[in-house]
């Protein structure tokens, strides 16, 4: 009754391939869209805006990238904070070497000094596996957090490491309100999870699906793995980069190295591992929880009168218990709890 496919027929392959084949999940993205552009900049508050929104559409950018590479491709990183370290500091040395450069133009070449660097440290995974893949990429946070700290050409010779960043300009229009920022953020989010599902659908998505199932049997059939996780890594990194110049230029405001540090790779491992491994609407719905859960937390902090010193441990604790409480109930996350609710829904109101 409420979400049930019975009557949608579909009359060409076209119809049958689309995106989203369901009536009622293209109603659903559609009204979402419209309340995130119209609705959302004009009736929520700067502080929504900035302080949650925006780091949440970022958020759910790098976790896309990170889904991308775990989640579908089946390689383990723990470098990805590195990786949005190097798509923002190569974004804004592009924007201060190259006078002129257009600001789209930058982002992308920060996405792709991120993809080359990820090829580099994708390497290994030609070797390795698992856990021992894992700590490959745990090198590569050192090694970049390392470069950024001792190479001043890279901080524009800025004696603390903290360099502000230029002005988003994009055809004469100034990106310095929240609602812009916000928008320009979201515009570019979309595009690219709309990117990365057509991806997903691709044969370069089976690939990939192919090589995380079991890459013997898909380098037997003939799918080439040098090739196809390299590609991975090449592809999670520019998402990563991209998403590390957005964190710079849209929230920070600032270019530096301690904000993207180890904790910050593991948070967008969490956000994943909440939301759902696989899933692109699992990114997105992991970000979000990661992003409104402090808020939650303060604000419950705040009402019981907590102690200054639990306070600041409770969001690391309940962080803790939420990643043992889903690796054990439901491992596919938030967005196998939503699959399983659409079933339940086709099916409403007959028992199951």
């Amino acid at each position: 009754m409420i979400y049930r496919e019975a009557g949608q027929f579909k009359t060409s392959y076209q119809d049958d391939n689309q995106i989203f084949p369901i009536r009622q999940d293209r109603l659903a993205l559609t009204a979402t869209l419209i309340a995130a552009v119209f609705l959302l900049p004009y009736f929520a508050s700067p502080y929504i805006l900035s302080a949650i929104m925006i780091p949440f559409l970022i958020f759910a950018l790098a976790a896309l990238g990170l889904n991308i590479l775990t989640g579908y491709a089946g390689q383990l990183s723990l470098g990805t904070a590195a990786f949005m370290a190097v798509g923002a500091f190569a974004s804004y040395n592009f924007m201060a070497r190259l006078p002129g450069l257009p600001l789209l133009v930058s982002f992308i070449l920060g996405g792709l000094c991120a993809a080359m660097v990820g090829i580099a440290f994708g390497l290994p995974s030609l070797r390795i596996r698992g856990f021992y893949l894992a700590a490959s990429t745990l090198a590569t946070q050192f090694f970049v957090v390392w470069c950024l700290t001792k190479i001043p050409y890279l901080t524009n010779y800025s004696s603390s490491g903290v360099v502000t960043v230029q002005g988003m300009q994009i055809l004469g229009y100034q990106f310095d309100t929240p609602q812009s920022k916000y928008l320009l953020v979201l515009a570019i989010v979309a595009g690219m999870a709309l990117l990365a599902k057509n991806m997903i659908r691709s044969n370069v998505g089976r690939s990939w699906m192919a090589v995380r199932d079991m890459d013997m049997a898909a380098e037997v059939i003939g799918f080439r793995l040098m090739r196809t996780k390299l590609l991975a890594f090449a592809v999670s990194s520019f998402y990563c980069g991209v998403a590390g110049a957005l964190y710079a230029y849209a929230y920070l405001g600032t270019v530096e190295p301690e904000a993207y540090n180890l904790d910050l790779s593991f948070r967008i491992l969490f956000m994943i591992i909440i939301g759902g491994v696989g899933s692109i609407l699992g990114s997105f719905l992991g970000a979000a929880f990661i992003v409104l859960l402090p808020v939650f937390l303060n604000i419950v902090a705040h009402g019981l009168s907590l102690p200054t010193s639990v306070a600041s441990n409770l969001e690391l604790m309940v962080f803790g218990a939420l990643i043992i409480f889903f690796l054990i109930v439901e491992p596919h996350g938030l967005a196998r709890l939503w699959q399983i609710a659409k079933e339940k829904l086709r099916l409403w109101p007959f028992p199951h």
